[in-house]
């Protein structure tokens, strides 16, 4: 019987099938490799990306405050400004205050009784209140300009006033608003005088009460307006002074201090002025 005849594994169509298996075999690796390898690339591509977009992102600044400090409220008159408007004072007393670097203030009552002729009564108060710019809240200069005008509002809409008038002050920091107006209490006519003034990031308002007692005569309203007007011009330039020519910045913006300093101070000093009047007359 005939016995078929074995190829030879040497024989060229042997050795073209056996190339043929091996690449069909070493096609899938190379194609895993070469896929594993990119998917490895894109990943560090991607985090090194990210991570330079973070580091360029530029942190939050905002313009420093131009004051950063106030003077001691109780040292913003002069001696002869005090003798004028309150001549029978004998000292300020100072308000409370957890940070006098923002905040404070200083009141004096005079009380010159002239007997049977009845007595004239005048009370004075200066309230100082500094604003630091803050990353979140904004510039400090622009945190006392909202605070400028609601204390503004605030005083225009004073309980128990009458004949209220405002008119703006020249001279005064980098602006300032007058107020006027009447306040009847059982012990006589209290006229009350306002200033709001604004220089840089800090507000000043300047109380002056005046009234005529036990059947005195009453104060003139245009001459207390002129001295709270002086008092007003005088303590902005005390802030100016404490702080030096040209008001060096005061650093780096502060995390939240203007905060607690509005808080503080959102309370219209002319109530307490109004107050602090109908006391000291119902005592003498």
């Amino acid at each position: 019987m005939q016995r078929r005849v074995q190829r030879d594994p040497r024989s060229p169509r042997a050795k073209r099938l056996t190339r043929v298996l091996v690449c069909a075999v070493a096609v899938p690796l190379v194609a895993a490799g070469c896929s594993s390898d990119s998917g490895s690339d894109d990943g560090k591509d991607k985090g090194a990306s990210a991570s330079a977009s973070q580091s360029a992102s530029p942190s939050p600044t905002v313009r420093a405050a131009a004051y950063g400090t106030l003077p001691k409220p109780c040292e913003v008159l002069s001696e002869k400004t005090l003798d004028d408007l309150v001549p029978k004072a004998k000292s300020g007393k100072e308000g409370s205050s957890d940070d006098v670097s923002t905040r404070g203030s200083c009141s004096w009552s005079s009380l010159d009784n002239n007997g049977v002729k009845g007595s004239q009564f005048r009370w004075l108060n200066v309230s100082l209140l500094r604003f630091d710019s803050d990353t979140t809240r904004g510039a400090g200069d622009e945190l006392a300009q909202e605070y400028y005008d609601k204390q503004v509002r605030d005083v225009q809409s004073a309980e128990g006033a009458k004949g209220t008038k405002s008119e703006p002050v020249g001279g005064t920091g980098d602006e300032a608003t007058a107020v006027r107006y009447e306040l009847k209490k059982k012990e006589g006519t209290f006229k009350q005088q306002t200033v709001v003034a604004r220089v840089e990031n800090v507000v000043v308002t300047v109380d002056y009460n005046g009234a005529g007692l036990a059947g005195d005569k009453t104060p003139d309203a245009d001459d207390l307006m002129k001295d709270a007007q002086k008092a007003a011009e005088e303590a902005v330039g005390s802030v100016t002074k404490v702080n030096g020519t040209g008001a060096a910045p005061s650093g780096s913006a502060s995390a939240s201090p203007s905060k607690s300093a509005s808080g503080s101070a959102s309370k219209s000093p002319s109530e307490s002025a109004s107050k602090s009047a109908s006391k000291a007359s119902s005592k003498s």
